[in-house]
């Protein structure tokens, strides 16, 4: 081999493998998209990625690993002609020969290892931006339209979509590249070694009859043979690895749920029942996983063997042309080279359905929670428009999810200085009247009129995110719009003035603070956020009577002019509110009666 014009036909041998494949992958990738599930959902989910009017720089980076990927193969072919040309010296004991197939090998080498680390960094790189893209995507539509509480309601709930979001999109990017690559890698390397193949292998007798280049020929029916073989075995994996991440998942967010309620649970003395549970879950992975390691033991062991058994073909089939010497020593070893590369190859789709099972088994999650808000987005919810800070309920009917009316045609107004006390049955709709009002319950029909931009929502148990507590007790606002000294001032208001030392302490201020304690910095909200209207949701249900009318009492001292909603059991709160709705549960009946205050 003249090495000194490898470099001439290597730059021509990419040109036109690059152009060939440009163009097979992309009438491939159209066809695939086009016909095939997984297809359809793949290009669902990265479509907007890889579209030119959002950016070039993706469709610039799958150019610039198509590349790679085809200057790898180029070099594992003249690396295989190195082989060749360093045997044959070795054979000819021809001494300047095997010293300049050994510079050869380190120019090669060179060339392989700056490549290499280069296609690490592209594909990496590729990976993360893209994995940043498909979270901002899906994050950004989880969120919006409140989907992330709306698909609650939803029949078919997309199970655990912290996975999804975390761990599923993470998976996608990397397995898509890692099968993208290898798949283009796979193919165009058969290609390439069957032409080193089909030069070097002879003909061969079979039955009677001599069936040239013969070598050629076997190994594409064995491979064929092995690969649907391995495609029946290996099969079930697909739905197995599908249940094995929704099993984990279901099973990690059990043992969070015990920490969430570790002091309801330890109160009730619950841990038999809440490990029997536990246990029961972690049975259902281990069962999978056994599932898993019996179906992957068959498909592995038969790998083994079809890999095993295709060592030694090529030698057999050659040792005649070679103790013949029809061949060089150079041009046995590079056949068997060849024929165990070009068998990998062939075995491309063999030896990884197992990591595509998983791909699948990915695709389906992130498309059930595509759908899954999709759904949630698309629900109608009750329509809801603002009249200067008016609120006012017209023709109202809250229903359940299975379409029972709980409160039918309701008409009301609040007006300022006159709170309304909604009472009630366990189970007669007060609290879902409220999501009804906040605009999040879609079950019902009718008007609502509310103040959207200024109105607070104050449940029983109120949220407070991770971070400071000023942090906490400005949510959702920033903390960092206020006069210096309000927080305090307004701490010592609810009587939480204890805590004034510790307003810029970072912690989990939900497991540190009471309940009771909690409420009260829930009503320091309603101080500092001054609304129009405010709903709160059984806001006193654990202050004794005392710190409830100290509260209520704030409320109206400090917010004169807002409409408030209360939803309570108390029969002391009677004495803060102007109207009381009574809702008479299943019939759907209710009455409003005003409150003689004493």
């Amino acid at each position: 081999m003249q090495w000194q014009d490898v470099l001439i036909e290597s730059g021509l041998w990419l040109a036109k493998a690059y152009a060939l494949t440009l163009l097979i992958g992309a009438a491939v990738t159209w066809g695939l998209t086009r016909f095939t599930r997984w297809g359809r959902q793949f290009r669902r989910l990265s479509a907007g990625y890889f579209s030119l009017r959002r950016s070039w720089k993706p469709l610039a980076g799958v150019a610039l690993i198509l590349l790679l990927t085809l200057a790898a193969v180029r070099l594992d072919v003249l690396f295989s002609n190195w082989y060749n040309t360093m045997y044959s010296a070795l054979q000819a004991l021809d001494e300047p020969g095997f010293w300049a197939a050994m510079l050869l090998f380190s120019l090669l080498a060179a060339a392989h290892v700056i490549r290499s680390l280069f296609d690490f960094y592209v594909q990496q790189a590729f990976v993360v931006h893209w994995r940043e893209w498909l979270n901002e995507q899906l994050l950004g539509r989880w969120m919006q339209k409140q989907a992330y509480y709306r698909s609650q309601s939803l029949s078919n709930l997309a199970d655990n979509p912290d996975q999804r979001i975390q761990q599923d999109i993470t998976n996608f990017a990397q397995s898509s590249m890692t099968l993208a690559v290898g798949l283009i890698n796979a193919l165009v390397s058969t290609i390439a070694f069957t032409v080193i193949l089909w030069n070097l292998s002879g003909p061969m007798t079979v039955l009677g009859h001599e069936i040239p280049r013969a070598m050629v020929f076997l190994v594409f029916i064995y491979v064929f043979l092995a690969t649907l073989l391995a495609i029946w075995i290996g099969k079930p994996l697909i739905r197995l690895n599908f249940l094995n991440e929704k099993l984990n998942a279901d099973y990690r967010y059990a043992l969070v749920r015990v920490r969430e309620y570790a002091e309801s649970i330890a109160f009730y003395r619950g841990e038999r029942v809440e490990g029997r549970t536990l246990r029961h879950g972690f049975a259902r992975v281990i069962g999978n996983a056994w599932d898993i390691i019996h179906r992957s033991l068959k498909f592995l062991g038969f790998n083994f063997v079809v890999t095993q058994t295709a060592v030694v073909f090529p030698f057999i089939l050659q040792a005649a042309r070679f103790f013949s010497k029809q061949i060089s020593l150079g041009d046995l070893i590079q056949t068997a080279q060849a024929f165990g590369r070009l068998q990998d190859n062939l075995s491309f789709f063999r030896n990884i359905y197992d990591s595509f099972a998983t791909y699948r088994a990915t695709l389906e999650r992130l498309s059930g929670f595509d759908d899954a808000i999709d759904a949630a987005r698309a629900m109608e919810l009750p329509h809801t428009h603002q009249d200067g800070g008016r609120l006012a309920l017209l023709g109202v009917t809250v229903n359940r999810p299975d379409g029972h009316a709980l409160i039918k045609d309701l008409n009301l107004e609040v007006a300022p200085g006159q709170p309304l006390l909604v009472r009630g049955p366990s189970g007669s709709g007060k609290t879902t009247l409220l999501r009804m009002i906040a605009g999040i319950w879609p079950h019902g029909s009718g008007e609502i009129i509310r103040p959207d931009t200024s109105a607070l929502f104050l449940a029983q148990k109120p949220y407070l995110p991770l971070g400071t507590l000023r942090q906490a007790l400005h949510y959702p606002q920033p903390a960092d719009t206020v006069p210096a000294g309000q927080d305090e001032a307004i701490l010592d208001r609810v009587q939480l003035g204890h805590l004034r030392d510790r307003l810029d302490v970072e912690d989990d201020w939900s497991r540190i603070l009471s309940l009771g304690e909690q409420q009260r910095l829930a009503f320091g909200r309603l101080l500092i956020a001054r609304p129009q209207a405010a709903f709160l949701d059984e806001a006193t249900s654990a202050m004794d009577e005392g710190l409830e009318d100290a509260m209520y009492r704030l409320l109206r001292e400090q917010l004169p002019d807002a409409r408030i909603i209360s939803v309570g059991h108390r029969g002391t709160l009677r004495r803060h509110h102007g109207f009381e709705l009574s809702l008479q549960g299943e019939s759907g009946g209710w009455t409003l009666n005003p409150i003689e205050r004493p």
